[in-house]
């Protein structure tokens, strides 16, 4: 449970209705199974000791004593798991009889869940047999004598791990307009576990789906829901054994109904989760009026091996289709917050330093799509191109074209004659290449594109991306500035895929080539001299792939995990692409320049935000100049220490 992962199944064993021993068997030899795989919480469906389907054999003795029976049986034959296990069964209290959950950990019942909402309608007639839960928790005597808590308010906690927390809706109270969960997360469970029995009907388990996904988003939750599967009674309905394991809003794990598997074992990241609710200043958290808190012990902590899936690109959704949908969406957002701001200004003109590398490229996507938007004359965008010492002709043939081919007004300023005079004056020798000869020529283009804008009314469309800003590779008071930065929150790996959107959506065959030979250019800011033609200087030789920057970036901001949780993931993630120095070398290299260039960061113009990461100071990032990085830097040290 190292770094807040808990490894959780959901499992739909083999049933015979009202079968309480051989049910109890199953549900054992399932927990048996999956507690050796490692999972430290087990669900299993509603009723599972009895099954859903009884009836009116609820209402006999034999199957509520029975079932209570292989309950206690249940638990003193599991007694040597410190997995904790959560069954369902009919439990009569108080002449009532209650639809309940109960949750047993080493070889004790700790408390029993009662269902709040009784469905009463089409094929369900559970109020025929049972109360809903209505007032406080009770205590509850089992056959051996203990007292257990018997409600609707009980959350679990571990004794070993804090976030390891969970509560219990049953089935309908899903369903309902309020359904409990929401205030067992807000009284400090992690975790939502239903046990639950839902029929199959056409085009029933895409809504339950949803249900699932948006509860465990609207309450910052992971979510376990065990359907109730083929070994029911089909006398009026039939079950497929729908399970999902959902995470704030993602299914991290699903069975289709009637599958043949119907067990999912998978990690939640529970200090994720934790990290999500600290930030979210209306989650109320705190102990709750009339809530009870159980602790229970799965043991020391420790590492859980991990299975679930990371995306090494955690900017852009896998799905083509949903990719397409998001780069439209983002390629909108740019366009219309631009738009407001020419519209504002009442400026009709743009100027755009057009390198004819990527960053420059989606801006001037970016730009058109505003001007159409506005109605205005793509005439009025001015792009610049200035060649200078590091200039090849693929990157300056590409600028050229893409100007043309997008019906924009094309400028072309040589700088080397300036930039030479400058090196003159401030007494540098053009010989020495250092960051004084490269930033000299970012400094020269930017104060005249600054000065176009000033000459025809217009906004200077900033070029750079986030992943840029977050490493500082930005030439202060050069590329790092400009009027309206439309590429400030994208980070590098997803600037690829809108503009490859772009080139394969557009009808326009000459643009949608000259596209992808951008797309094939490396990356590259070009400021030194080509090497027999070719570009000299790639960005990612210097400072490391992008697309190791921007999973780490996503995991610091997004999330707030500290430089061993972000290592961790990135071995497993990228395992077979970079081997443990190499990650750790750029890690190393990203927390270090993420820090000393805050700076730049600090006085950034404005931009429009397009997703949930961005480094604005005046939004996402309020992060002071001078922060010390010592604490992380010791944590770099130690993941260090560990590779000799």
């Amino acid at each position: 449970m190292r770094d807040g992962f808990v490894k959780v199944a959901v499992a739909t064993p083999e049933l015979k209705v009202a079968d309480c021993i051989f049910n109890m068997e199953q549900i054992k030899t399932k927990s048996l199974e999956l507690a050796k795989a490692g999972a430290r919480l087990i669900l299993f469906p509603e009723f599972s000791l009895t099954g859903y389907t009884c009836q009116d054999l609820f209402l006999q003795d034999s199957l509520v004593e029975g079932a209570l029976d292989a309950l206690m049986k249940l638990a003193k034959e599991t007694a040597d798991l410190a997995s904790v296990l959560l069954v369902g069964l009919p439990l009569e209290h108080r002449s009532r009889l209650y639809n309940v959950a109960a949750v047993v950990n080493r070889g004790k019942v700790l408390g029993l869940v009662a269902k709040s909402h009784l469905p009463n309608y089409g094929e369900f007639y559970e109020a025929r047999q049972f109360a809903p839960w209505r007032g406080e928790n009770s205590l509850h005597r089992l056959p051996n004598g203990q007292e257990v808590a018997l409600g609707n308010k009980l959350i679990f906690q571990d004794q070993a791990m804090e976030e390891f927390s969970f509560a219990i809706e049953i089935c309908e109270d899903l369903w309902v307009p309020a359904p409990p969960s929401a205030d067992h997360a807000m009284a400090g469970a992690m975790i939502i576990a239903n046990p639950s029995a839902s029929d199959e009907l056409t085009g029933k388990a895409y809504y339950r789906r949803d249900l699932v996904k948006n509860q465990s988003a609207r309450t910052l939750s992971a979510y376990l829901y065990a359907d109730a599967g083929e070994g029911e009674s089909t006398q009026d309905m039939v079950f497929g054994g729908h399970n999902m394991i959902a995470e704030n809003g993602i299914l991290l794990a699903e069975s289709k109904p009637f599958a043949g598997d119907k067990d999912l074992v998978t990690e939640l990241d529970l200090k994720r989760l934790k990290n999500e609710r600290r930030r979210m200043s209306t989650f109320d958290l705190g102990e709750k009026e009339g809530y009870a808190y159980i602790s229970f012990d799965t043991g020391a902590l420790e590492e859980t091996l991990l299975s679930r899936k990371f995306e090494k690109t955690p900017f852009v959704p896998s799905s083509k289709s949903h990719r397409d949908e998001r780069c439209d969406e983002i390629l909108t957002i740019q366009a219309a917050g631009l738009a407001k701001r020419l519209k504002h200004t009442g400026c009709k003109s743009a100027v755009i330093g057009l390198s004819g590398g990527l960053d420059s490229t989606l801006a001037l996507l970016v730009t058109v799509r505003a001007f159409d938007s506005l109605g205005l004359d793509r005439r009025g965008i001015e792009c610049v191109t200035m060649p200078c010492f590091g200039t090849t002709n693929r990157t300056y043939d590409n600028a050229v074209a893409l100007s043309r081919e997008l019906g924009c007004n094309l400028r072309e300023i040589k700088i080397e004659a300036a930039v030479r005079q400058h090196f003159e004056d401030i007494g540098h020798d053009i010989e020495v290449q250092d960051i004084t000869y490269e930033n000299g020529q970012a400094r020269e283009r930017t104060q005249i594109l600054m000065d176009l804008a000033n000459k025809t009314g217009g906004m200077v469309i900033g070029t750079g991306d986030m992943s840029e800003l977050a490493l500082g590779w930005a030439t202060y008071n050069g590329d790092h500035m400009s009027m309206y930065g439309v590429n400030c929150s994208i980070p590098k790996t997803l600037v690829r895929y809108l503009v490859q959107y772009y080139a394969y959506t557009c009808s326009n065959s000459a643009l949608q080539a000259v596209l992808e030979d951008v797309l094939d250019t490396p990356v590259s800011p070009e400021l030194l001299p080509p090497k027999e033609g070719e570009i000299s200087q790639r960005t990612e030789d210097i400072v490391g792939p992008y697309e190791l920057h921007d999973f780490f970036l996503y995991y610091l901001l997004r999330c707030g995990f500290g430089p061993e949780k972000i290592f961790r993931l990135a071995l497993y993630t990228f395992e077979g692409d970079y081997d443990k120095k190499t990650i750790y070398k750029w890690l190393d290299v990203f927390c270090r320049r993420f820090f000393s260039q805050q700076f730049k960061r600090s006085c950034l113009p404005d931009g429009p935000k397009v997703g949930t990461v961005s480094v604005s100071p005046r939004g996402d990032l309020r992060m002071p100049s001078d922060a010390s990085n010592r604490l992380w830097r010791e944590a770099l040290d130690r993941i260090a220490g560990d590779l000799d």
